[in-house]
C-alpha cells in the first residue's frame, strides 16, 4: 500500500509561512503536486530547478490571475521531502528565477543536508 510508504515533508525556513499566504487556488496545486512527491511521483507542475545537478531539486510552477507562484523543493533523501523556499515571482522579464532566490535555496538545501545528517547519527 502506497500510503504506508509516504515520505514526510519538512519545512526549511520560512517556506510554509509563506506559503501559507499564497491564494487558496495556488496552494491546493502546490499541495497537490508535494503530494504526488510524498508517493513517489511527480506532479506535471513540477520541474527539475536549473543549476542544482539533475532532478534532485524541484520547482512547481503555479499560475494565477497573471501571476506566478512557486515552491521549491528536494527529493534527495528517502526519508522526507524537504520544501525549501515558496515565494511568488516579481520579474516581469524571462522566466529565470532571481540570484537572490537561488542563494536562498542553496543555502536552505545546505541546511536540509545538515537536518539529515543529524538525523542519520
Amino acid at each position: 500500500m502506497a500510503f504506508e510508504s509516504e515520505r514526510s515533508i519538512l519545512w526549511i525556513g520560512s517556506s510554509r509561512r509563506d506559503l501559507r499566504g499564497f491564494p487558496r487556488r495556488v496552494r491546493r496545486d502546490i499541495g497537490l503536486a508535494l503530494y504526488a512527491a510524498q508517493q513517489g511521483e511527480t506532479d506535471p507542475a513540477a520541474k527539475p530547478l536549473r543549476g542544482f545537478g539533475g532532478a534532485a531539486v524541484l520547482e512547481i510552477v503555479a499560475d494565477h490571475k497573471g501571476d506566478t507562484w512557486r515552491a521549491v523543493y528536494t527529493v534527495r533523501y528517502a526519508e522526507a521531502i524537504y520544501v525549501l523556499h515558496a515565494f511568488q515571482k516579481k520579474s516581469t522579464r524571462g522566466i529565470a528565477t532571481s540570484k537572490k532566490d537561488l542563494d536562498l535555496i542553496q543555502r536552505r538545501l545546505a541546511e536540509a543536508e545538515h537536518l539529515h545528517r543529524e538525523g542519520q547519527d
